[in-house]
């Protein structure tokens, strides 16, 4: 079942001013790798006209509203693979655009114990702005991307990058990446067996420290199931990849399986 959202058409710059940045950034558009990489949760700006919701800096420079250090370890990744990037610059507190719009943490009141005062009691209305200026023009970029690539005749795969606290909830987590799928599993297999040649002492984990499923997850249903696309989703611990020497290092590890697994599938690189 398809998760496209149908919302009454709310315009977008009801909701975004003349100063605001642009949702969708795209990096290297004619990237020659069959790779298609994204990262929905690269940035942490906020409207103007939502006053910050409500937060001070320190809340914004925490996990909650952005995923540390995954723009950065994406863009090395798109470098060294030539591989076309999607980046989505709001933070995920404004809208999570891995989320269909009718999950409760698509526009959270509450995150990880933080109260968000501007995402109080928001109507429908309010809310379909928010995907309406946000999420779907994100959606819809990939998706002709994707378009693109299918009516050349060369499909690729879908990878997601994302970033995940050490601690959650009082529990450690041992592994320094996890690689996530749903229902098919092909190339998070295939870059599970090449990470763990390449970085054998890192603990390397499949569908840890999240799963991916219908109803919290939005770019792997959509974009990476619906088209039968081999496709994954890469969670790395954030104190991995907060400065620039990690970021380097696990892009050149990632580059490595990528190329590896691509060609366990027989996809061309």
């Amino acid at each position: 079942m398809s998760h496209i959202a149908q919302t009454q058409h709310v315009p977008a710059r009801a909701l975004l001013g003349r100063d605001d940045p642009d949702p969708v950034e795209v990096v290297r558009a004619d990237g020659t790798s069959s790779v298609l990489l994204l990262c929905e949760h690269a940035g942490r700006a906020v409207p103007a006209s939502l006053a910050g919701l409500g937060l001070n800096a320190v809340d914004m420079d925490k996990h909650i509203a952005w995923d540390i250090g995954a723009e950065a370890t994406a863009r090395h990744l798109s470098d060294l693979l030539d591989a076309p990037l999607v980046l989505q610059r709001y933070s995920r507190l404004v809208i999570d655009t891995n989320r269909p719009l009718s999950a409760p943490d698509c526009i959270p009141e509450i995150s990880d114990g933080t109260v968000v005062p501007g995402n109080a009691g928001l109507d429908h209305s309010a809310r379909a702005q928010r995907y309406d200026a946000i999420h779907r023009p994100l959606h819809d970029t990939v998706a002709a991307m994707l378009d693109a690539r299918a009516a050349a005749g060369r499909p690729g795969a879908l990878v997601t990058i994302h970033s995940y606290t050490p601690v959650f909830e009082g529990q450690a987590r041992a592994m320094s990446i996890g690689i996530l799928h749903n229902r098919d599993a092909r190339l998070a297999l295939a870059l599970n067996a090449a990470l763990t040649q390449i970085a054998p002492e890192d603990v390397i984990a499949l569908n840890a420290p999240y799963i991916v499923d219908d109803d919290s997850d939005y770019a792997i249903p959509v974009h990476g199931e619906q088209r039968g696309i081999p496709h994954a989703l890469i969670e790395i611990r954030n104190d991995e990849i907060a400065g620039a020497a990690g970021q380097q290092l696990w892009a050149a590890r990632l580059a490595g399986a990528l190329d590896t697994a691509l060609k366990t599938l027989e996809i061309s690189q």
